[in-house]
């Protein structure tokens, strides 16, 4: 139903095994995506953005991950407990993702046409020249030139972003409910990150496709958004619509990603802007878990109850939330 979510994560824990035992690499988790949203999952490296991503897609690393509580419902359809032949089903037709690194993900020895044409045959039951011929379409598309000679083209005689283009248009093939973006233009220099962008923009209001971008760059969020999540250490730190956060963040994990881009801060007001930078790292995966806020050994507001005990969630005007003891100072 339209009312209804398309996809709801609810206190998802992934638990992952590690050297030094099992460790929860996403704690408590819980998020919203609504029928043609865009909403972003910002973070630094190690914050469990992409980990998140890959348990939706029902490709978390065989014996090493998996999901030890909470519910991913797609329509309605509970992920974690749907078996191998369904998740494989569902991946690539109804839930797609491109990846960060198109080439490694793209195959050196088939063309692009042919990689493209094995998603359709696989999924849409499409002939060998009917395949073909919309891999044609999907790359003209997603604005590649002269489509008609480039799909007979190999990943390395094409740029970076071209690579990228080629696997939005794997991705679109099936026409999904939702995209999920992981970096979508790392290693692009500005000007093809603004063309990628303009083009998944193009692509969501004329497909309506659900998009989830996961990125660490709060610049981007602020351009493709609606909604937001910003994740430290496995956990949701802050959630809400992008302006409303922009403008009020509360919480300093928050406060500091966005101090860290001038141009933001330099659109919304007058004043000049110090660039400064979040002390310290994110912690290491065996800290993930434990009964205390993980951010507070970087935070100039932490207390001792930001030691000790673990950060409620705090509820504020237009749907944002923030787990952070000060958050109502900020």
């Amino acid at each position: 139903m339209a009312d209804q979510p398309l996809l709801k994560v609810e206190n998802l824990r992934i638990e992952l095994v590690t050297r030094a035992g099992v460790a929860p690499v996403i704690d408590n988790l819980s998020f919203e995506l609504g029928h043609g949203e865009n909403i972003s999952f910002v973070g630094e490296s190690g914050c469990g953005k992409s980990m998140t991503a890959l348990a939706i897609m029902g490709l978390l690393p065989e014996g090493i991950g998996r999901i030890a509580s909470g519910s991913i419902l797609f329509d309605g359809e509970d992920l974690t407990t749907a078996s191998p032949e369904r998740l494989r089903d569902i991946r690539g037709n109804e839930i797609s993702m491109i990846f960060q690194e198109p080439m490694t993900s793209l195959n050196p020895v088939y063309t692009v046409g042919e990689q493209i044409a094995e998603v359709l045959r696989a999924h849409q039951g499409l002939s060998k020249r009917a395949a073909w011929d919309m891999a044609i379409e999907l790359l003209d598309a997603v604005r590649i030139p002269n489509a008609k000679g480039r799909v007979s083209d190999y990943p390395f005689q094409m740029s970076g972003g071209q690579r990228q283009r080629v696997m939005i248009a794997m991705a679109l093939a099936c026409k999904p409910k939702i995209l999920i973006a992981d970096e979508p233009t790392t290693a692009l220099d500005v000007t093809v990150q603004a063309q990628i962008f303009d083009l998944l923009r193009d692509l969501r209001r004329d497909t309506g496709t659900s998009i989830i971008m996961i990125t660490h760059d709060m610049g981007a969020v602020a351009e493709m958004a609606e909604r937001m999540i910003v994740m430290y250490a496995g956990r949701n730190a802050e959630i809400g619509p992008v302006e409303q956060i922009i403008e009020h963040p509360r919480h300093p994990y928050t406060r500091g990603l966005i101090s860290c881009v001038p141009h933001i801060v330099a659109n919304l007001t007058a004043e000049r802007h110090e660039l400064t930078e979040v002390p310290g790292i994110v912690p290491s995966l065996r800290d993930f878990g434990q009964n205390r806020c993980l951010f507070a050994s970087r935070c100039d507001r932490r207390s001792d109850q930001c030691l000790t005990e673990r950060p409620p969630t705090r509820e504020f005007e237009n749907g944002q939330k923030s787990d952070c003891w000060h958050a109502e100072e900020l």
